[in-house]
């Protein structure tokens, strides 16, 4: 007998009948407090090899319905090791269809990071030696905000700063800090002694701890969309955004990077600060040197394929990246990478996963530094 099961740290599905493995009926839940639909996390017991079929019928009222053309699901045995498994849109329903090896196995939108493997980020870059941790405050459910403060943290150095995973889902973002750490915490690299010597790195691995519990897409244990909330966040509904803030005016951005992913978008790009009033053409310059080194850095990343620029004036300033860019007047981004793969580079067996972010990681160290000496005006 099928057992179909989600009570796990980040797992989210909700089950209308599982009695015929070859026609298996689920919902995308929403989000705990908000009406976003789109990240699934599941296990299946008593699977082994048996014919699944697994349909889910509320695609239509997803978040991003549009962005299910061409998705693939991702499967695991062990939590560890994740692939993809061939998964079908057609009239309104997506069906994922998989011959499990092994009893248990795992379904879900994208390869998890799950809580544990965020409190395990944190105690291995302090043991580096070389990273400071600090408590921020605490989300609505209570869970620490932390920050990692990397560098000499002297007055003149330059402050780097590096968000992630405002939205829970998007968990390639956080197996970016993953790499991003790795290689700013090795002493032996000389791209990141480098940018120690010149540069203070503030980063918060995790902005959204409850929602990323919890399964959510999106928002936070109260329903805020975190990317959406820095013009006014308050201490009840946002206090994740409130406490990163007020330390960003405590201690001053010269660059910023938020870490996201794209939904329907098969490609990584970035997004800068054109629509802000203070936009200028020293920013301007600053984004085509940093997009300029990043692609030379790591071919994964392109300047074709993104979002619209906004009109100078008409950016939308609750979001991290436009308040961040307009109240520092620095160079601030937004990275998206994808959520099905990189067409430029695709991989038939894993699409855009967990290492192929990790290494994305790993290589903005590269333009960090070659936009370094330029970040402060004259």
């Amino acid at each position: 007998m099928l057992k179909i099961s989600a009570k796990f740290d980040g797992g989210n599905i909700e089950v209308i009948d599982a009695a015929d493995p070859a026609n298996i009926l689920l919902k995308l839940p929403k989000d705990n407090a908000a009406d976003f639909r789109q990240w699934f996390y599941f296990r299946v017991q008593g699977a082994a090899y048996r014919d699944l079929v697994m349909r889910f019928t509320n695609i239509t009222e997803s978040a991003y319905p549009h962005a299910w053309q061409d998705y693939q699901a991702v499967c695991s045995y062990d939590r560890v090791n994740w692939f993809r498994v061939p998964t079908e849109l057609e009239n309104g329903v997506l069906s994922i269809s998989h011959t499990p090896l092994s009893n248990s196995v795992y379904y879900a939108y994208f390869e998890p990071y799950s809580y544990e493997q965020h409190l395990n980020l944190i105690g291995e870059a302090q043991g580096s030696g070389l990273c400071h941790v600090d408590d921020l405050g605490s989300t609505v459910q209570g869970r620490d905000m932390n920050l990692l403060t990397i560098g000499n943290q002297a007055a003149s150095d330059l402050k780097i700063w590096v968000i992630a995973r405002q939205h829970p889902g998007e968990t390639m973002a956080e197996w970016f800090i993953e790499g991003f750490l790795n290689r700013l915490l090795d002493s032996q690299d000389p791209t990141a002694r480098a940018l120690l010597d010149r540069a203070t790195f503030y980063v918060v691995p995790n902005m959204n701890p409850d929602g990323s519990v919890l399964g959510n897409l999106r928002t936070n244990a109260a329903g805020a969309n975190l990317n959406r909330e820095w013009l006014n966040p308050t201490m009840e509904y946002s206090p994740e955004v409130y406490v990163v803030r007020e330390k960003m005016r405590e201690i001053g951005v010269d660059l910023f990077l938020d870490i996201h992913g794209d939904e329907a978008i098969p490609f990584v790009f970035v997004a800068g600060t054109e629509g802000v009033p203070s936009y200028n053409k020293r920013i301007a310059d600053l984004e085509s040197r940093f997009k300029t080194a990043f692609q030379t850095a790591c071919p994964d990343f392109q300047d074709e394929h993104g979002y619209d620029k906004d009109e100078i004036g008409k950016a939308n300033l609750s979001m991290a990246t436009a308040y961040v860019g307009e109240t520092f007047h620095c160079l601030a981004y937004t990275l998206e990478m994808p959520f099905i793969d990189n067409h430029n580079w695709p991989d038939d067996d894993f699409g855009w996963n967990g290492q192929r972010s990790l290494r994305m990681g790993e290589a903005i160290l590269s333009p960090i530094l070659d936009v370094l000496p330029h970040l402060r005006a004259e």
